[in-house]
């Protein structure tokens, strides 16, 4: 027997074959985005199955004493051999068809060709064992080796399983119109080709009514390409709700658009619909790309060359270190953003960066899974310029959003709540030691003065990112908006085509104004007074952070309280002096409210009809009967909230502590965090505990925490979804919100980010 031979029969009860289940890092070092096709190409240990690139497994059999790897490399196939697959008896690669990733149609997250090269390593002599050097070595060996090299090879790694999720934006609804919609005989006939729009003679993004035949534009994209919107005018004028998009009508079907149910819909009619209109929907070709693919062709476009232009100016790549781009894999950009404007502050590359070395060598057995670790590895993969080439790579960001039922799927997000939920995961993986987060930790003061004894209360908070309002009417350019909506009446009665609606243009300084704006609150219990008054509450700033995260909250509320996005430009200083938002803190001669329980006020809530719990349907709200509910300070339940914890429990603990302020509630939920009912709902003596038997209850949490993270308060998310809760669905809560994300091309929130010059009591900023 070989010496070879020998060293595998030794080490053959650490050699494992792959099981299901298991987790299986073949693409990916967990120290490094090292992979199989980088130089030296990527080590899986055949025991644990971890991944290493060349530069840290001699660290791992150090530690471990693991001698047996699986050295995989891949070579990218020259472009003739790729695009015509040359000898591999594929059959050539197809475009997507499908706004999905991973499924029949979709994007395939392995479109590049290699060759791959296995071969066992053992070290630390780094001996080889190449599939054929098995066929000589003793049965036990050989049969081993094979099945765990097979297995490995076979099985799929952790970083596809994760990646290859159903991202799919094309699941479409039966139309509610489909089985019942009314068709004109009008005689309208449509030819197979040769179509423009009745008003304004497009010939493209054409839309034909399935209700009279009459052949309109599509509406107006955000940059102005596109139609019209004579479509939609139409629609507007007649009520007909059901548009096919001419040129993608196929014997497949076609795009149907549902202006009732503002979305994408499958008419199950559809061969019957055209037919009525002269169309053989069997003998027609497609000539327009589908909606589906308009979106593919733009997410496609993302990270390609073309896309880095600026005004017909071709901009100049750049790469090194601190300069490391990131692919974006779907909507993984809110991912993206965030992590690397993180890494621009000095307390993360100290904390995860510095001391790489240290963070690698006391990582546990599964540095994959070690949250310190994780980070390193991306703050060095962004800041070294190791990874900084003209092809970027895909730096894998999963780790961080696994298990978490939004920021885990590969729908678009917003930047504002991933970088909270990464604050928190920083702050419950930094107990002792350095905490980088606390950069952007500030206490925030709140006053409460009477207007009745002019006494006042102060309570403080901790927060991370100030919300400023954008107030509408300090645009500068308000009477180019008021003319823009006067013409735009006057359009809408003649029938012709609208145009560009202005932006409004908003300073920064309003925004700051509007939210040292003094606040006025009614039905103030007031410990002075003993009695319900009215109150003003004014926010300012008790300690600023070294770095200052600013979010525009650009989402409103409309008179039918559907939120809408506010179509606004704000032009941000390079600089900003917050000095004269400085608290002050209890002035001289200044009284203090009392700190008084107030009485235990119960009063009769209406009769709520149509707000369905658990139980009762929308024909017979019979189970509703007048309730008793608290008196509770909205603002105490919602400062709870905002940091975190339950509703039902902050309603308890400001119900408990009778209405008394913030830190009394806080002492509340600190001192009942362990009691098995801490999250369960407010049950008052004399009323049903049934779930689904008071407003607030009825309200799903969800539905109230998705509004709230847009910006708007929580008595501003209840008071909406009361008004239309007999209609929502938490899936059409959703798309309604999607639909308004899509309407622009800026995100949902916008996050300034602001660096502290040194003198601290100053307050003074500077963009960067």
């Amino acid at each position: 027997m070989t010496e070879v031979s020998e060293i595998l029969m030794s080490v053959l009860s650490t050699i494992r074959v792959p099981r299901p289940g298991d987790r299986v890092h073949k693409d990916e070092c967990a120290f490094s985005f090292a992979s199989p096709e980088s130089d030296g190409g990527l080590y899986v240990c055949m025991n644990s199955f971890l991944g290493f690139g060349s530069k840290y497994v001699e660290r791992h059999h150090a530690k471990t004493g693991q001698r047996a790897y699986l050295h995989i490399t891949r070579t990218r196939k020259t472009q003739k051999e790729d695009d015509n697959n040359s000898g591999s008896g594929d059959p050539p690669k197809k475009k997507p068809t499908r706004l999905a990733i991973g499924i029949e149609g979709g994007f395939d997250v392995e479109q590049e060709q290699y060759d791959e090269e296995v071969k066992v390593v053992l070290f630390p002599d780094r001996q080889e064992v190449t599939p054929d050097d098995l066929a000589s070595m003793p049965d036990v060996v050989r049969e081993r080796v094979s099945l765990s090299m097979t297995g490995l090879q076979a099985a799929d790694s952790v970083s596809h399983t994760l990646q290859v999720q159903q991202w799919d934006g094309e699941v479409r609804q039966e139309s509610k119109h489909a089985a019942e919609l009314k068709q004109l005989d009008n005689g309208v006939k449509i030819p197979p080709c040769g179509w423009k729009c009745e008003v304004c003679d497009l010939q493209e993004n054409l839309w034909m009514n399935l209700t009279d035949g009459k052949v309109f534009c599509g509406r107006r994209y955000f940059d102005g390409s596109g139609g019209n919107n004579h479509a939609l005018l139409h629609y507007q004028q007649t009520g007909y709700p059901l548009a096919v998009k001419l040129g993608t009508i196929t014997p497949d079907g076609a795009d149907v658009y549902s202006y009732d149910e503002d979305d994408m819909v499958l008419d199950f009619k559809l061969p019957e619909h055209l037919s009525h209109f002269g169309i053989d929907m069997m003998t027609m070709e497609k000539t327009e790309r589908t909606m589906t693919e308009l979106e593919i062709a733009v997410n496609q476009r993302v990270g390609e060359w073309e896309v880095i232009q600026e005004s017909g100016t071709t901009l100049r790549p750049l790469w090194g270190p601190g300069l490391t781009g990131m692919k974006n894999l779907g909507n993984s950009c809110y991912l993206n953003s965030v992590m690397q404007v993180l890494f621009t502050i000095p307390d993360f590359q100290t904390k995860y960066v510095s001391i790489i070395d240290k963070i690698f060598n006391e990582a546990p057995s599964d540095p994959t899974q070690d949250f310190k670790t994780q980070v390193a590895k991306l703050g060095y993969g962004l800041l070294s310029g190791e990874y900084s080439k003209p092809e970027k790579p895909f730096l894998n960001l999963i780790f961080f959003v696994q298990g978490h039922p939004e920021f885990s799927t590969n729908r678009q997000q917003d930047a504002q709540e991933f970088l909270l939920h990464f604050i928190n995961m920083v702050e419950r993986n930094c107990r002792s030691g350095m905490n980088p987060s606390e950069a952007f930790r500030f206490l925030v003061e709140e006053k409460i003065v009477c207007q009745q004894s002019q006494k006042a209360k102060y309570t403080q908070r901790v927060d991370y990112i100030v919300q400023l309002p954008v107030p509408m009417d300090q645009a500068t350019n308000m009477e180019e908006l008021q003319e823009a909506e006067r013409r735009r009446e006057e359009v809408e009665s003649s029938g012709a085509p609208p145009s560009a609606a202005p932006r409004a243009q908003i300073p920064f300084g309003a925004c700051l104004a509007a939210l040292s704006e003094p606040e006025t609150l009614t039905d103030f219990w007031s410990s002075a007074v003993q009695a319900k008054t009215t109150a003003t509450k004014t926010t300012r700033f008790a300690s600023f952070p070294d770095h200052l995260v600013i979010q525009i909250k650009k989402f409103t509320f409309g008179l039918d309280w559907v939120p809408k996005k506010l179509d606004v430009s704000i032009d941000v200083p390079d600089t900003l002096d917050l000095s004269a938002l400085l608290a002050m803190g209890q002035q001289p001669g200044e009284e203090l409210l009392p700190e008084v329980a107030p009485p235990p006020l119960m009063t009769p809530d209406v009769e709520v009809k149509g707000i369905l719990g658990f139980h009762g349907n929308e024909e017979d709200d019979s189970l509703y009967s007048p309730l008793l509910s608290p008196v509770l300070d909205d603002s105490t339940v919602s400062q709870l909230c905002e940091m975190g914890f339950p509703l039902e429990a902050c309603r308890k603990a400001v119900y408990y502590t009778g209405n008394t302020g913030i830190d009394a509630a806080m002492n509340w939920v600190m001192g009942h965090m362990e009691d098995h009912d801490f999250s369960a709902p407010l049950v008052l003596a004399g009323s049903s505990s049934a779930p689904g038997t008071t407003p607030t209850e009825s309200l799903p949490e969800e539905h109230l925490a998705t509004i709230v993270s847009m910006g708007f308060s929580r008595d501003q998310a209840t008071r909406a979804l009361r008004a239309t809760v007999r209609h929502v669905t938490l899936s059409l809560l959703t798309r309604v919100i999607q639909k308004y994300l899509m309407q622009g091309p800026d995100t949902k929130s916008i996050l300034y980010p602001f660096r502290m010059q040194p003198n601290y009591r100053n307050a003074h900023y500077v963009c960067h």
